[in-house]
């Protein structure tokens, strides 16, 4: 009877991690645009939307990776430095979960199939990237926020809808992808030398950078507000 009571206590305590970082909505949401896919895909027998796939399942690994941090926080406490990979992991590939909602553009290259159908998908796989993103973020902001205070915690918050906004503008535009820091890091790291050492030569970038952080930053604010049920502020629970 001990085993299993301690069996049992092991299911809900992980039940309760992953229903507070919102793993269900997530995997009912990613579930939904991959059924609609497999939809489109019977209909029609074109693999055109498959990019879509292989997009989501990189916008799932910066959420995995705030799961580790999360679940390394609560076991662990008292090693912080055990958190660095994770981090690390969630940092590189964070812009790939809002980069979906780029994919938007490919539906005027399309038109095979109805056009509302289409709109439907993207904006399906578009929403479960956006609410990854959303849900690693407060995980990651809990981190910081039990290290290091509730102010420290709101700048990492807006430095990372930075990078993000960065990042999906490396990633749309100049085609990088978050693995290239590894496998092809000098051109890679020349282009940003590039835009950091004279950023007003390239308009196109500060306008991608600013608007996608923005979008980050204000679905970031809207999902935690409507968790909290309260209005924001430093003292809030994240």
């Amino acid at each position: 009877m001990g085993f299993f009571n301690r069996m049992g206590k092991a299911i809900v305590g992980i039940h309760r991690f992953l229903a507070e970082h919102a793993f269900y909505a997530l995997a009912l949401a990613t579930l939904l645009a991959l059924a609609c896919f497999a939809g489109r895909l019977y209909l029609s027998g074109r693999w055109e939307y498959l990019f879509l796939v292989w997009n989501l399942f990189l916008a799932w690994i910066p959420y995995l990776a705030s799961l580790w941090g999360s679940m390394i926080r609560r076991l662990t406490p008292e090693n912080p430095w055990l958190l660095m990979v994770p981090s690390a992991l969630w940092l590189l590939f964070f812009p790939n979960a809002p980069y979906l909602v780029t994919d938007f553009i490919h539906i005027r290259h399309i038109d095979t199939f109805p056009w509302w159908f289409d709109l439907g998908l993207l904006a399906l796989f578009a929403w479960s990237g956006c609410f990854l993103a959303v849900a690693s973020l407060q995980a990651m902001q809990q981190i910081v926020r039990g290290l290091f205070g509730s102010v420290i915690s709101w700048l990492f918050v807006l430095v990372a809808s930075g990078l993000c906004g960065f990042g999906i503008y490396l990633g749309r535009f100049l085609r990088w992808n978050s693995w290239d820091l590894f496998f092809n890091p000098r051109p890679l790291l020349a282009d940003i030398a590039a835009f950091l050492l004279d950023p007003r030569s390239h308009p196109q970038m500060i306008g991608v950078t600013g608007l996608f952080a923005a979008f980050v930053f204000v679905c970031y604010v809207t999902f935690l507000s409507s968790r909290a049920g309260q209005p924001l502020g430093l003292d809030a629970d994240c």
